[in-house]
């Protein structure tokens, strides 16, 4: 950094205070694998911001805000807890969502069942035995 630096934005500061494109943030938070696809599919309509569906890649996304989308055969919904200057990798991305799928935070998926330790422990404790 160079003298008298110090008060000075990175380029970018300023957008990342009044929100980030919804695309952009889908892509650095790696649920998605490119910027074109993640644009694509929010064009789709498969997606919500704050239950509201979205259809526009450049719609704002701001801290707080909770998105609903599907993955595989899940339905995400994350809570969005920071905005992303860069793709960092995936320990950075985790930090900035917070999952409040309930499928997510059991291990299982949409219709599954979750894994057989899963299904034994929770048939186990139904019955409140200890699991084998």
């Amino acid at each position: 950094m160079k003298k008298g630096d110090a008060g000075r934005s990175l380029p970018g500061d300023e957008q990342l205070a009044s929100g980030q494109r919804i695309d952009q943030w889908l892509w650095k938070a790696r649920f998605i694998g490119s910027r074109t696809q993640a644009s694509d599919f929010i064009e789709s309509g498969r997606c919500r911001i704050n239950g509201t569906r979205v259809t526009r890649a450049s719609r704002t996304v701001r801290s707080g805000d909770v998105l609903t989308f599907p993955q595989g055969s899940r339905i995400r919904v994350v809570r969005v807890l920071a905005l992303a200057a860069r793709r960092g990798p995936a320990p950075e991305a985790r930090a900035l969502y917070e999952d409040l799928d309930q499928a997510g935070a059991t291990g299982k998926e949409v219709g599954g069942a979750g894994t057989r330790e899963q299904a034994n422990w929770s048939n186990a404790s139904a019955r409140n035995e200890p699991s084998t």
